[in-house]
């Protein structure tokens, strides 16, 4: 298998191709915190180098048994923690459209091997942004589903009041036949409509690079001009996101791997050990104040969504950063800043391809985010927006290359 320079696959998966079902022909590619039996599920790191699981997770049975040929489990963040895919210990993944930047993360590897033709779709996860800052970096289509309908046996666990698990694609339209796969939906994928009411928070666009922002506003042009209303709304508390959700992610981080901490610390990658040791100073009262905020947020949020059709942000304020290990941590709490807040909200957010930044080139998302449930509405409006522009058809230059 060519890796495309990316580095984005761990290990190769041969299997008997499976039989007929909804997503035959599907090369699918799996992160490496996923269960996948036959051989290691290491979670990108040293600890778990050996660690071969008994059985696949529920999703990959799912995905496998609809058809998808899974062929790669792919590179990750080490134990799914970080955002750039730098701090793996199969090495460093690289951006497909350009190998001097970052991927994203957690899911690099799922975003780089989606949008280097590696694989048709890939399953990653999203606790802080996971999946959807890897679809922006790399230009492709992902989503956080609903919280809870999609399950997690067989995941290796960042922190379950935020984890979820999805798909990745190039485009919405496979992206929603593999939701359908994975919640045992029936349901045809909808048909492509235009939001009637698109929201716009605020708050969120006060920090984000004008070339970014440039890219945004084009892209709500495309929906304004056929007749969408953009509405600006304003949701109290979405600032504070990041640091409800990184209280309650580096607090689970602590206790899971407090065994390791203990006995082993020095083979953690080092940028994954000031994370995880992180969470050990933080309180049980703070983490149940944090939980009562999210609970908090999700009111707000919900009660935003009751006038529009769907919420719109960047997926990043900001460029495509380029690979340095020595500003991981600085580099991450900025590539998160907008992914925190929908992270929070107990509803789906779909991340899509919607332009390149005019001084590098590089993709630019945006992401869609609707009430519990309300995956469809997403898909709906993404598969509109994709009949009329061809961002999710460009390729990167190691593939038309």
């Amino acid at each position: 298998m060519d890796d495309a320079g990316t580095n984005s696959v761990i290990r190769q998966v041969d299997r008997p191709v499976p039989g007929p079902g909804p997503l035959s022909g599907v090369r699918l590619g799996v992160k490496d915190n996923i269960d996948v039996a036959g051989g290691p599920t290491t979670c990108a790191s040293a600890f778990f180098a050996d660690r071969v699981p008994l059985e696949d997770a529920e999703v990959v049975r799912r995905l496998t048994s609809a058809g998808a040929d899974l062929v790669a489990t792919l590179n990750l963040s080490e134990f799914a923690v970080g955002v750039t895919n730098q701090n793996s210990a199969a090495g460093p993944c690289r951006n497909p459209w350009d190998p001097s930047r970052v991927p994203g993360g957690s899911s690099g590897g799922s975003g780089a091997a989606v949008a280097a033709g590696i694989v048709d779709l890939a399953l990653g996860t999203d606790t802080g942004g996971s999946i959807r800052l890897p679809a922006s970096a790399c230009g492709v289509v992902g989503l956080r589903p609903t919280h809870g309908s999609i399950p997690l046996d067989g995941v290796f666990p960042v922190c379950d009041d935020v984890d979820t698990v999805g798909p990745l694609a190039r485009d919405v339209a496979l992206v929603a036949r593999a939701q359908r796969v994975l919640t045992g939906s029936t349901a045809p994928v909808p048909a492509a409509a235009l939001p009637r009411r698109i929201g716009l928070p605020v708050q969120l666009l006060t920090d984000v690079d004008p070339g970014v922002r440039g890219v945004v506003d084009t892209a709500l042009e495309v929906f304004a001009v056929a007749g969408s209303t953009v509405v600006p709304v304003q949701v109290e508390g979405l600032l504070d996101a990041q640091d409800i959700v990184y209280t309650l992610v580096y607090a689970d981080l602590a206790r899971t791997h407090a065994a390791r901490l203990d006995a082993e610390p020095e083979r953690f990658h080092p940028d994954t050990l000031v994370r995880v040791g992180l969470g050990r100073s933080i309180t049980a009262d703070e983490r149940a104040a944090a939980v009562l905020a999210r609970q908090a947020l999700q009111g707000r949020i919900s009660a935003a969504l009751d006038g529009v059709d769907l919420l719109l942000t960047p997926t990043m304020p900001v460029d495509v950063p380029r690979a340095d290990p020595d500003d991981v941590v600085r580099v991450s709490r900025r590539l998160g800043q907008l992914t925190y807040p929908w992270s929070l909200h107990a509803g789906p957010t779909l991340a899509l391809p919607v332009g390149r930044h005019p001084r590098s080139g590089m993709p630019v998302g945006v992401q869609l985010t609707g009430p519990v449930d309300g995956e469809d509405s997403l898909f709906a409006a993404g598969l509109w927006f994709q009949e009329r522009t061809a961002w999710h058809t460009a390729r990167p230059p190691v593939v038309s290359g």
